[in-house]
């Protein structure tokens, strides 16, 4: 199976799907990618997820992320999966479901772990960069939702810590005070960082204020 870590380039791929053939480096273009696994058509959780991506179109948009899934069944399948999806959800799905009966991207990205079923995926999400590299990976059991609210906080967090000298703390969300990077030194640069000061709770722990609010 294959071991995917933090850091690697994301497995490029062409693979049918809701709409149509998909060579995934191509499709996700400067994108952030939002990647995530299925176990199969017509199951309740997965409806749930696949219409709350859905409902966060505008959430995903905003961030300049384009959401994909997967599951291990036929398009065909997908596309009768699509109409339930948005009677059941109130929602319209707006985004491409791979359909990867071959198994493909599942073999590609580790999602079936034999342990847990050797049919079906687990519920992976791999967040990807426009670079195309894997900054977030999340596996979740058959059984369990994932939360979304956590994977637009992961990616606030890459985005914002990719563009300034800062860490995100715990249960940090949009707007709260961050903590400037160990490595970041120089009085005169964070001066120049940070002009709304910072608190040095210890040495190591410099609290500042989000620098892009």
């Amino acid at each position: 199976m294959t071991t995917l870590r933090l850091g690697d380039l994301a497995p490029d791929f062409t693979q049918e799907s809701t709409e149509g053939a998909l060579q995934f480096h191509a499709w996700a273009g400067d994108s952030w990618v939002v990647l995530f696994s299925h176990p199969a058509d017509f199951t309740p959780v997965c409806t749930t997820e696949l219409g709350k991506t859905a409902a966060l179109a505008g959430e995903f948009s905003r961030r300049g992320v384009k959401p994909i899934a997967v599951s291990v069944d036929p398009v065909d399948s997908h596309h009768q999966w699509v109409h339930d999806i948005n009677d059941t959800q109130g929602t319209t799905v707006n985004f491409p479901i791979l359909a990867d009966a071959d198994r493909k991207v599942a073999g590609l990205y580790g999602m079936i772990h034999p342990n847990a079923s050797t049919t079906v995926t687990v519920r992976s999400v791999f967040i990807i960069d426009p670079k195309k590299v894997i900054r977030t990976t999340l596996t979740y059991p058959a059984s369990t939702g994932r939360n979304f609210d956590e994977i637009l906080r992961v990616i606030d967090s890459l985005q914002l810590t990719d563009s300034h000298k800062v860490a995100t703390p715990a249960n940090w969300r949009d707007g709260d005070d961050v903590i400037i990077v160990p490595s970041l030194q120089d009085p005169a640069e964070i001066a120049q960082r940070f002009p709304k000061g910072f608190t040095a709770v210890r040495s190591y722990l410099r609290i500042t204020p989000q620098p892009n609010k």
